[in-house]
């Protein structure tokens, strides 16, 4: 097939390849902007040896791709993936979140107005939804440890006290993961009630200062068209962003912001898919290899420097339910819940997790929203008690105040009736290395067993989660087991193995559980 080579041609052949700028360019061993460049200027003409190089690249495609290059450069229809073209067209003019996430890329790659929409509809386009799932499922096979041993690489030590939280579970086990901490963010034993929980909302939020280079915004609209076509939950909720933080034993001190939802995840959310992908495909890890971390978090400073960056997060907890003795199971025991998360959600999906688990984010009031336990009691109701009105990726948020007396669950409203029967404790904080998100690991301990008997039978998951696993506080050698699954995201490593320290210490002989120790690297 004879070819007159233009931008606009080099584009169709990208596009019949499915291919991101950085993996076109890669294909063709030329640089990622002059990919880039073809789009924003279609009439140019490629230079000879790069039309040489397209010209071996068409004639070493598939039969598949020629016939699909064929069709876009002659103005034919493309064969999509059934219903691909009318949600495109419905999704990126109807829908809220993406209309602010093609604004807010426009704005921040310094783009004309509406070339975020053509370049993710470009994109939705031409995605092939098997090579997704098959991705999805390549994905999967990376685990905890090794993205644990990755970033350990490419971060290395650092000399100010802060290194990766590990920790022993008995004599036998042993775990690593990516949180970044401090012997002063460990074992804070802090209530979460406005006394101790002194998180506050900044009178101004600072500008994000994200500025994007061809390759971030490359793969920011890839990631939106990925979104789209994998039918993923996603809503432009408000979220807080960490500006400072003054951790210390029983108190949670710091200054938070406020961002949006769409901005988080057309930047720092895609770290954790670069390095995942690497590893998939056996490509270094190492500093200069990964070009969004190497841009957004290159070094431990960043990654402290919280207030520099766009830095958001979220609080998730431990939850030991008081049980009575009982025939089968024997002896009074706390009822440990896991939760497998679902392949829908954007943080954590397909991974081990404990439950609640949620963004730190406002519902409406701002100011008081700040507390962590604020948020820990809303994913509460939402994530165990089966509240969809205060899950905001399911609707608008139309309640002055969802979390009002009169309108908790009849659980939760048994919980907040009588001091003591609801106990919340941060437990540790750190920064997850693999997107630089804050964790707020807590401890929710409900310690009278009369609450299993009337309400163990309305505790569900919301679709946040794909299945929930049961656990006992006295069952050494099943938890063991459980520290031990690769499959645990680390945030959630890290809120397990903080919780049982900290329940061990608290909870008599309802706990039969070895000594947990930690130790920063």
């Amino acid at each position: 097939m004879s070819v007159d080579w233009t931008g606009e041609t080099a584009n169709a052949l990208q596009y019949a390849m499915r291919l991101t700028h950085e993996a076109f360019a890669d294909r063709l061993g030329i640089g990622v902007r002059t990919v880039a460049s073809w789009h924003q200027k279609p009439d140019t003409k490629p230079r000879s040896d790069v039309q040489g190089i397209l010209d071996t690249a068409l004639e070493q495609a598939p039969g598949d791709v020629k016939a699909r290059f064929k069709k876009l450069i002659s103005g034919g229809p493309l064969d999509l993936p059934t219903g691909a073209s009318e949600d495109a067209e419905r999704r990126l003019t109807a829908d809220a979140t993406i209309v602010a996430a093609l604004n807010w890329l426009d704005t921040h790659a310094g783009w004309d107005p509406g070339t975020a929409r053509r370049e993710v509809a470009a994109r939705l386009v031409a995605l092939d939804i098997r090579d997704l799932h098959d991705r999805g499922v390549r994905r999967g096979r990376v685990n905890q440890r090794d993205t644990a041993r990755a970033l350990s690489d490419y971060y290395g030590t650092s000399s100010t006290g802060h290194g990766r939280y590990t920790a022993t579970f008995g004599p036998n086990t042993a775990a690593s993961t990516t949180v970044l901490t401090h012997a002063d963010w460990l074992d804070l034993d802090c209530p979460l009630f406005p006394k101790h929980d002194k998180l506050k909302l900044a009178g101004v939020t600072p500008a994000d200062n994200i500025t994007m280079d061809e390759a971030s915004a490359d793969r920011a609209a890839q990631r939106l068209a990925e979104t789209l076509a994998l039918g993923h939950r996603m809503v432009n909720m408000p979220l807080f962003r960490l500006l400072d933080a003054d951790m210390r034993k029983h108190q949670l001190a710091g200054t938070v912001g406020v961002t949006d939802f769409v901005g988080y995840v057309v930047t720092m959310d895609l770290l954790e898919g670069e390095l995942v992908d690497a590893l998939t495909t056996d490509k270094p890890t190492n500093v200069g290899s990964l070009p969004l971390r190497d841009t957004y978090m290159p070094n431990l400073s960043a990654a402290l420097n919280v207030g520099d960056r766009l830095c958001a997060g979220g609080a998730l907890a431990l939850t030991a339910i008081a049980r009575p003795a009982d025939a089968f199971r024997g002896e009074p025991d706390y009822l440990l819940l896991v939760q497998e998360r679902s392949g829908h959600v954007i943080n954590a999906a397909r991974r081990l997790a404990v439950i609640p688990k949620g963004f730190h984010q406002p519902l409406t009031d701002f100011r008081a929203d700040a507390q962590v336990g604020a948020t820990l009691r809303r994913e509460i109701e939402e994530e165990l008690f089966g509240r969809d009105d205060v899950d905001n990726t399911v609707g608008e948020q139309r309640y002055a105040d969802p979390m009002h007396p009169s309108r908790l669950s009849e659980p939760m409203r048994w919980l907040q009736a009588e001091p003591g029967r609801l106990r919340m404790e941060c437990t540790g904080f750190g920064l997850n290395l693999v997107s630089g998100n804050f964790e707020f690991a807590s401890l929710i301990v409900i310690e009278d067993e009369d609450f299993w008997t009337r309400f163990g039978g309305d505790v569900q998951a919301n679709w946040e989660a794909s299945r929930l696993h049961q656990y006992s506080s006295r069952d050494a050698e099943l938890l063991d087991e459980l520290v031990n699954d690769v499959a645990w995201s680390n945030e959630g490593l890290f809120a397990l193995l903080q919780g049982l320290r900290r329940l061990r210490e608290i909870g008599g002989n309802r706990v039969d559980l070895p000594e947990i120790e930690w130790e920063i690297r």
